[in-house]
């Protein structure tokens, strides 16, 4: 019995330990269930999450048709006279508005009179809706600091900035049948007729092509019709209502940008020209190591659906670069920094630059981090005596050194010897300016330096007292540059700039029989 009882006590406090051990099998099959399931909510979540940066990144806007472009000459001189119309009314209408108002019109001038908010308007209507060179007169004058500009020409012009609205679907699709032949379609998988860009000269669709068994995503961009051929009359129309009306202040030397525009506006209607730029920046970029480990890339070109009038490169993934400000501080200036040593390389050292800075020609894909470079229609080269006195100013203003700020700026054609001293000296402080990111061997805040305060500071006197308008190859140089330090204020980088441009000034060989700037690198060296 005692043994019975001991073997029932054993089964039962065997049976008792299996049931606890079951229990906690039990328990921990469901915590594994549990986990799984969170797991699992965890993965959808971030599935979701990368989801979203996707379409965060692949965000874009669909633009509205607008009236058609108005694609002959005659059209084009319509449009023109239209617009010098509507100006005068609106100049005599603002002249009544003021004899009858109580405000006294004394010290007043005829150019205010004609730079009214409505005439302003009529201007950018007028801009936006002819497109071509009109459009890009205006984006060229846009860039210049408010400051100078009539306040409504101002407000005016940053409509221009932001492009024109799309052409017609007639007058797209016949552009493209044009250029591509009627049977375009059968060489594209799919085409959205919707265009998620619009500027100067062309609008940008989004396109997929056959490749292999799979399909691979494209950008078309179709130029409006006409423009190519209506350069010379638009600009000599608008020179004369420009100077006619005197929206533009004569310190801007608007024959000189006029100019300008039509050599750069020629070139860039070639959109064979710009496979061909767009090839060669390609390669200089993946030919420099830190570039490439920066992860900054350019799309592909698709030849066989490229034209003069048509240029189709790959996608790029991504979202313009001013939209990443919200990034950790060592991310931003991570682009920054990369931006200005790309800027740097490509006038000192490749001498052949993407002029347009405009910010949504960076895409920054924030799942990669790789920024893609787009938009080489404005690409330029620099001759070799250029760079080699400019990077000399340059490292002047980067070293304060006044005295040779000066005389490079004589030799190179910037200053005349006629100017008075408050010209002198607003040109040599605005070297300085320029120069702030390069004097510090620390880390420059661009955002927190107020550059850009400055150099309108100084900007202003040039339009008083400036006697010739400046080197050719400073439109488009200045412009970029002043494009690199906007995007490097947007992104709010705090960078070490001078060491950019300390290698290359130490690396670089002047031809100008001059001897060369000594650095302390090559003081190191030696």
């Amino acid at each position: 019995t005692t043994s019975i009882l001991h073997n029932i006590q054993e089964t039962n406090k065997t049976m008792l330990e299996n049931e606890e051990e079951n229990q906690k099998k039990s328990k921990t099959e469901i915590r594994n269930i549990e986990i799984n399931a969170g797991n699992k909510e965890t993965s959808i979540l971030e599935d979701a999450a990368s989801s979203h940066k996707e379409e965060e990144n692949e965000r874009y806007e669909r633009l509205k048709e607008g009236r058609p472009v108005p694609a002959t000459r005659l059209s084009r001189a319509f449009g023109f006279a239209s617009l010098g119309v509507g100006l005068a009314a609106g100049t005599v209408a603002g002249m009544a508005s003021r004899l009858v108002g109580s405000a006294s019109s004394e010290g007043s001038s005829s150019q205010s009179v004609v730079a009214t908010d409505a005439n302003a308007d009529r201007l950018a209507e007028s801009l936006c809706r002819m497109r071509g060179a009109a459009l890009k007169l205006g984006q060229m004058l846009s860039i210049q600091d408010e400051s100078l500009l009539p306040p409504a020409l101002s407000r005016a012009l940053k409509q221009v900035r932001q492009g024109a609205d799309a052409m017609p679907k007639h007058q797209l699709l016949t552009q493209i049948e044009t250029q591509l032949g009627s049977q375009w379609r059968e060489l594209l998988h799919s085409f959205d007729e919707v265009p998620f860009a619009a500027a100067s000269i062309g609008q940008v669709h989004r396109a997929t092509v056959a490749n292999w068994d799979t399909t691979k995503r494209v950008v078309m961009k179709v130029q409006y019709p006409g423009v190519a051929d209506s350069i010379e009359s638009d600009l000599n129309n608008l020179s004369m209502l420009v100077t006619m009306t005197g929206l533009a202040p004569p310190g801007l030397f608007i024959e000189e940008v006029i100019r300008v525009g039509r050599n750069e506006l020629k070139v860039e209607c070639d959109y064979m020209n710009e496979m061909e730029n767009q090839r060669k920046f390609k390669n200089l970029v993946e030919s420099d190591p830190i570039l490439s480990q920066e992860r900054f890339s350019v799309p592909d070109v698709i030849e066989e659906l490229t034209t003069s009038h048509i240029l189709t490169s790959e996608f790029a993934p991504g979202g313009t670069i001013d939209k990443v400000s919200n990034l950790d501080q060592e991310e931003r200036n991570r682009i920054g920094r990369s931006i200005m040593r790309l800027t740097i390389l490509e006038l000192f050292v490749w001498r052949f630059m993407q002029t347009d800075p405009n910010w949504g020609n960076f895409l920054y894909d924030i799942g990669t981090g790789t920024t893609h470079l787009i938009d080489f229609g404005a690409a330029r080269e620099y001759s070799k005596s250029f760079v080699d006195g400019y990077l000399r100013i340059v490292w002047a203003a980067a070293n304060k050194d006044g005295n040779t700020i000066m005389d490079q700026s004589h030799k190179m054609g910037f200053l005349t010897g006629e100017e008075n001293d408050i010209m002198l000296e607003a040109h040599k402080m605005s070297g300085f300016t320029v120069g702030e990111p390069f004097q510090t061997d620390g880390a420059f805040d661009f955002r927190g330096s107020s550059i850009s305060t400055r150099l309108s500071q100084h900007s202003s006197a040039f339009l008083q007292h400036r006697l010739t308008p400046p080197p050719e190859e400073v439109y488009t140089l200045h412009r970029k540059l002043a494009g690199a330090y906007m995007l490097c204020i947007k992104l709010g980088a705090v960078i070490n700039c001078r060491s950019l441009l300390e290698e290359v000034v130490t690396n670089h060989t002047f031809e100008d029989g001059m001897a060369p700037p000594v650095t302390r690198l090559e003081k190191a060296n030696s």
